[in-house]
């Protein structure tokens, strides 16, 4: 074994890296990088002392895999994409890429439509409420309530996975619990959702999280809706709702069992 700047080393004239130094050429954090291996994305040799190593290709089938997951595909899918990749022709590798990509992008349009729609209930809701108040308490046509468009509350449900065909179980359940974020990123993320969760005015436990109460702002539902859309990119084990009722805006959080101190310490515990 000889030892190279940088801390690399190599065995038998091959460049390898130890989990922590392929962690910081590579910029996934080290928890990530055992998870890929548990989940069959990413082998790894052993040293005779039991460590971790990795040749020089980690780093460009890192670079692939968090691609791919940037395009929204699930993790089975990733892993037969690798094994497509692996015997050497990119041709292959396209020609089952983009069907997956296909179906992301009706993903996403159902997504963008389910969101527009409720940006247009919320334009109909802040246009009634600008108008001038009756004088007094409010009343069946005061548009607090009746005169709201579509009256009732509007569910906007952010799918962190999807569900397997002909399958009922919710698919965050089965979600891998683990965040591809690390470093400022990770940061910024804890910072985004403080600044957000800071302006809740109640918080309840509900069966695998909690729900988070704010005032009917339109602008702020905007936020929580891509915020938690961003989340659910490095955070699949996460399910998101929005609800909107004329007198407040609902965000219940979920996640599984496995992930409750993930959620406690994003979310904050609740009362």
């Amino acid at each position: 074994m000889t030892f190279e700047s940088g801390g690399r080393f190599t065995v038998g004239g091959v460049t390898t890296y130890r989990i922590s130094q392929l962690a910081g050429r590579s910029g996934v954090p080290a928890t990530t990088l055992r998870f890929y291996e548990t989940a069959g994305l990413l082998p790894a040799e052993r040293t005779a002392s039991g460590y971790r190593v990795y040749g020089d290709d980690a780093v460009e089938r890192l670079a692939f895999i968090s691609s791919a997951k940037l395009l929204g595909l699930a993790l089975d899918e990733i892993r037969e994409l690798l094994d497509v990749r692996e015997e050497g022709v990119c041709a292959s590798v396209r020609a089952r890429m983009l069907p997956l990509v296909a179906d992301r992008i009706r993903d996403a349009d159902g997504r963008i439509a389910e969101l527009r729609a409720f940006s247009a209930h919320l334009a109909g809701a802040h246009t009634v409420l600008s108008g001038p108040a009756p004088a007094g308490a409010c009343g069946p046509d005061c548009g607090c309530t009746t005169s709201v468009p579509q009256a009732g509350p509007v569910p906007v449900t952010l799918l962190p996975t999807r569900p397997t065909l002909g399958s009922e179980r919710e698919a965050w359940r089965d979600a891998p619990v683990a965040c591809t974020l690390g470093g400022a990123e990770l940061g910024e993320r804890i910072d985004q959702w403080r600044t957000l969760i800071g302006k809740a005015e109640q918080r309840e436990e509900i069966d695998d999280g909690l729900r988070l109460s704010f005032p009917p702002d339109a602008e702020l539902a905007g936020q929580l809706a891509a915020l938690a859309a961003a989340e659910q990119s490095c955070c699949t084990f996460f399910d998101f709702t929005l609800h909107l009722t004329p007198d407040a805006l609902r965000l219940s959080v979920r996640a599984p069992e496995s992930a409750a101190g993930t959620l406690a310490d994003l979310f904050g515990a609740t009362a």
